[in-house]
């Protein structure tokens, strides 16, 4: 049985055709037709090509991503290496009032070589506003969207992708809705190393990549590294270039970025992150910047899920998770989006694993389309935390209303149709009594009052229980309450002025009851123990 797909953009239309097997068709139609008993269709082949012969020069795989503050990068590819990295663009059709030009690069990978790849950024461009524009100075006119500045905005959300029937359908589903910004949180063409599958999912995407950002993190299936002969993220890098630099970050597998009244931060699970990694540190960094006021939502996308009752890839997530997750927590991240698990699942808001109204909701989304097919084997029973979960190919869209709540829902899409199968309504951490200050300015102020203050009661305290106890003689009774003393006015302290709750800056604490206990022993020593009477 050969299916014909028609996709078209603007001037542009190609077709693809696949093959099915007969099984696959009468298992969809079953699927279809008991949609009381809803039985989960196989995955569907992978979608190949007819080569369709292009001018060398003509762009190919045209795709846009957010590139700091009124900005946006075109990319694309020419198989001429002396065609130009320029984009006209302009707000009419056909009529350019700005040129811009960028920079270009390739790769080899084992025998494959890349076509030229090109990076322009444009700008400064208007907010919630459609451009026309043409890459190279030649070829089809495309059109994007700017986001706007101002809520609301909607993101669509989808991971794991691949290059197959079902992410056929997940991007005509996601094509029907109105979006702002594309969040894919890992595993887009699923190459592994066979590098004219890049090629082709470019082409897959065009449509959809060409006309509203795509903003990316890396998964597992962009590692492509083969030992002495390829270094990882060659492709992924080249191919999908983020807005590290314009974030601060000195990597393209994390960075972050604003829309409208949301902050966005893409980690690397397949990038150093513990606490001594360059992540660690850009991360710390980037959550000190975060005025939550202007950004009142804070969401967060990486691959390798913290909160998994899928029995498929439990456990890998551990050593992140034990590593960031405080980092979140203290800034008071809203949303947690996450792939890798083939199915879907949405948690309570959670910490350090169990339920938290102070932690973030989970959502793991890794139900693209990809040819790995489904992971349908879940935990019995479903943990506290669980909320929701199945076992299908669909996507999310994520509409934050304004700066207090968001709707949520994710699209079944196996029946072939975008049916709403989970959705909830999302409050931000906003005014909710939790700590959002964690890591802000105003916040690390706080901290050094609240360490100030420690240290007054501890000299204070110790004091107190020299004068109580000199008349004894027994000074090492008189450290050890100091030390009692120490302990529990910094964690009252801590939890009062250093707005950090549970994790509480133990640095500052313990260097505190350094000095304190060494200022005692001192004291010791050298007889300080005895204070004199008023006959002396």
């Amino acid at each position: 049985v050969y299916i014909h797909f028609a996709v078209t953009n603007q001037s542009m239309r190609f077709t693809m055709k696949i093959l099915l097997h007969p099984l696959t068709v009468i298992l969809f139609i079953a699927g279809t037709v008991f949609a009381g008993d809803y039985v989960r269709p196989p995955p569907r082949k992978t979608l190949h090509f007819p080569w369709d012969p292009k001018p060398s020069s003509q762009p190919q795989q045209v795709h846009i991503s957010l590139a700091g503050d009124k900005h946006m990068r075109v990319t694309w590819i020419t198989n001429d290496g002396s065609s130009p990295s320029i984009v006209e663009y302009g707000t009419s059709p056909r009529k350019y009032s700005a040129i811009s030009q960028g920079e270009s690069t390739k790769y080899s990978y084992v025998l494959y070589s890349s076509g030229k790849i090109h990076h322009t950024v444009i700008g400064p461009l208007q907010d919630n506003t459609t451009y026309f524009y043409r890459c190279g100075g030649e070829g089809l006119e495309f059109q994007l969207k700017t986001p706007p500045s101002k809520f609301p905005v909607t993101f669509a959300v989808a991971g794991d992708l691949g290059q197959t029937g079902w992410t056929k359908s997940t991007l005509d589903h996601i094509d029907q809705c109105k979006y702002d910004v594309h969040l894919l949180p890992g595993d887009l063409s699923y190459a592994d190393c066979f590098q004219h599958r890049w090629d082709s999912f470019g082409q897959l995407v065009q449509p959809l990549a060409s006309s509203r950002p795509w903003m990316v993190t890396q998964g597992n299936h962009e590692k492509e590294r083969i030992l002495f002969l390829e270094d990882g993220f060659v492709s992924y890098n080249s191919r999908w270039k983020m807005p590290f630099a314009e974030s601060g970050s000195t990597s393209n597998l994390y960075y972050s970025f604003d829309v409208a009244g949301v902050h966005i931060i893409m980690l690397g699970s397949y990038a150093p992150y513990d606490e001594h990694s360059d992540q660690y540190s850009w991360l710390k960094a980037d959550l000190l910047k975060v005025d939550r006021k202007r950004t009142p939502w804070l969401v967060v996308l990486f691959h390798v899920p913290w909160y998994n009752s899928n029995r498929a890839h439990q456990g890998e997530g551990d050593d992140m998770m034990a590593s960031m997750e405080p980092l979140l927590y203290a800034a008071g991240a809203d949303l947690v989006f996450t792939g890798h698990v083939h199915a879907y699942e949405r948690t309570k808001r959670v910490y350090n694993g169990k339920s938290d109204p102070c932690g973030a909701v989970h959502i793991t989304i890794g139900d693209g389309g990809n040819r790995e097919g489904l992971a349908h084997r879940y935990k019995q029973p479903p943990p506290e935390w669980s909320v929701f979960r199945e076992a299908s190919f669909g996507h999310g869209e994520l509409k934050m209303v304004n700066s207090t709540h968001a709707f949520w829902s994710w699209h079944r899409n196996d029946d072939n149709e975008s049916v709403r199968s989970d959705q909830v309504w999302i409050t931000s951490l906003i005014g909710s009594g939790c700590n959002t200050r964690g890591y802000s300015k105003k916040g690390s102020l706080a901290s050094l009052g609240g360490g100030l203050g420690t240290g007054f009661l501890l000299i204070l305290a110790g004091y107190l229980s020299l004068q109580a106890f000199h008349k004894r003689k027994n000074s090492y009774f008189a450290l050890f309450l100091e030390t009692v003393c120490a302990v529990v006015l910094a964690w009252v302290m801590g939890q009062r002025y250093m707005q950090t709750s549970k994790i509480m800056p133990a640095g500052v604490v313990a260097g505190i009851s350094v000095v304190m206990t060494g200022f005692y022993l001192y004291k010791i020593a050298s007889g300080g123990n005895h204070f004199p009477s008023k006959a002396e």
